[in-house]
């Protein structure tokens, strides 16, 4: 008995242990399998604060953004503005409708830009812009631009996205002290050009259709915006026409080499119809809305003024009009050549300073 008991106690010691470490072992199997299950993880949902960090990233405005617009009636858009609805590899000479690449909206703009849907505006002025142009859009508010101080005139710069932090700041801050920048659903670049056009007639249609006027040009251009208004004095909004410099009978190129090829399948005839150069052209607000709708029925290629005042004018059967004083051209900078002249191509940031001082300049004799 004394031996039988003696060998109990040690037996009993370690069925304890190995149970203890059996329950250990199975508790540690369960902790790996609850962590490891796909279906017992609930994702937690991003803090709003990611998430507006986030948009601010790709330019869209975020309420925190939202306090950087001028004006308190300033428009915002809270979702994130796309990386670009063209995918980076994206063949377009393939032949891809507009309607499939272009996203519509804009991400923030200050309201004011046209008041009352634009009911007092002879014109508005809209300057596609790329966002690094800071000094060229600088230098057309010091200049021609200051006529956006008149009741009847509204100037605006139409720019895409990009993904440049610095450059978006810098935005923001601009858009602060002016408010008269729009961005556009698109990443900013060459190929996108007739997307910033066809974002700019989205915006004129929603938020300005009522103006008389709309002079769709660059920020390399000098615009007489005196001689401008006394061409549309001559001119009524309700004819169906768009005025500029006329360019007939261009050929689409072939070279695919060349920046300016457009293929077979995104224009197939031999011809282009007659087109307004893309510099400077002037139209009646109220055409936004058709341009804008039928564009984005057309096989989208770059060429914006091909593509806009050429192919999609030309099936709505709206006129183009050669008007001279469009000279969309580099010219001889006198003061005589400023003041005869609506539109200048080919403007450094730093002359446009230069050709307003030439502009005001009253002693010039002109004949």
């Amino acid at each position: 008995m004394g031996s039988a008991k003696g060998m109990g106690i040690p037996c009993a010691t370690n069925c304890k242990l190995q149970c203890a470490l059996f329950i250990i072992g199975l508790l540690s199997l369960v902790y790996v399998l609850y962590n490891a299950s796909p279906q017992l993880i609930v994702a937690p949902q991003a803090p709003q604060a990611h998430v507006m960090l986030n948009i601010s990233n790709t330019m869209a405005v975020t309420t925190h953004n939202a306090s950087l617009l001028t004006g308190k009636n300033a428009t915002t858009v809270s979702e994130a503005a796309p990386a670009g609805v063209q995918q980076p590899h994206q063949d377009l000479t393939r032949g891809v409708p507009a309607e499939f690449i272009y996203e519509a909206g804009h991400v923030g703009f200050n309201s004011d830009i046209c008041p009352d849907l634009g009911k007092n505006l002879q014109l508005l002025i809209a300057i596609t812009s790329a966002p690094s142009h800071q000094s060229s859009r600088m230098a057309i508010r010091q200049t021609w631009g200051h006529y956006g101080s008149r009741r009847d005139v509204a100037i605006t710069f139409m720019l895409g996205t990009t993904s440049n932090q610095t450059l978006i700041d810098q935005i923001k801050e601009e858009e602060f002290l002016y408010g008269d920048i729009i961005t556009g659903k698109f990443i900013d670049t060459y190929d996108n050009l007739t997307l910033k056009t066809i974002s700019m007639l989205e915006w004129v249609d929603n938020y300005c259709p009522k103006a008389s006027f709309v002079l769709k040009t660059d920020d390399d251009m000098f615009i007489n915006v005196s001689r401008l208004l006394a061409f549309i004095g001559k001119h009524k909004p309700e004819q169906r026409n768009i005025y500029g410099r006329l360019a007939k009978k261009w050929k689409p190129i072939r070279n695919k080499k060349s920046k300016y090829y457009i293929s077979p399948q995104q224009y197939k005839p031999a011809v282009f119809p007659d087109f307004t150069t893309g510099p400077a052209y002037l139209l009646p607000a109220r055409l936004a809305k058709e341009l804008y709708t039928a564009a984005l029925n057309h096989t989208y290629f770059k060429l914006e003024d091909v593509f806009v005042t050429g192919i999609v004018a030309n099936s709505l059967k709206i006129k183009r009009v050669h008007a001279p004083e469009f000279l969309n051209k580099r010219v001889s900078l006198t003061p005589c050549a400023v003041q005869r002249g609506i539109s200048i191509h080919m403007v450094k940031g730093a002359e446009q300073y230069d050709l307003w001082k030439k502009l005001l300049d009253g002693l010039a004799k002109c004949k």
